[in-house]
């Protein structure tokens, strides 16, 4: 069984390693979506996979460094594409996530990605 809770958060950042004169090299901001996903047999007893609750409270302290901030000041955020942001995050709840599946990053409402680790 695999389960999804979406986040959202606000930030700015710019990307200066695109082509001189990309509209991206702006700064500029997003209203961001992360999709966390986790795969796991569904516990018999609670007959959840696991609370939703706890997958709120593991993504809440990279929120709190993510929302309304400038992600480029960010360690590990210099150049902070999708792609680049989808991997930080997932490096932050796998360690404590067991069943960490996919990871959707979306920055608008029609472009994203989706990470699933190495």
């Amino acid at each position: 069984m695999e389960i999804f809770r979406e986040f959202n958060f606000e930030a700015a950042h710019r990307l200066p390693k695109v082509p001189e004169g990309h509209k991206c090299s702006r700064l500029h901001g997003h209203s961001y979506k992360v999709i966390v996903h986790v795969e796991a047999p569904v516990d018999p007893d609670a007959g959840w996979v696991m609370d939703f609750g706890d997958l709120k409270r593991m993504f809440k302290p990279i929120e709190s460094q993510l929302d309304h901030y400038y992600l480029n000041d960010i360690e590990g955020l210099e150049n902070p594409t999708s792609e680049v942001l989808a991997r930080w995050i997932w490096e932050r709840l796998q360690p404590n996530l067991s069943g960490l599946s996919a990871l959707t990053v979306r920055e608008t409402c029609t472009s994203g990605c989706t990470y699933r680790g190495e």
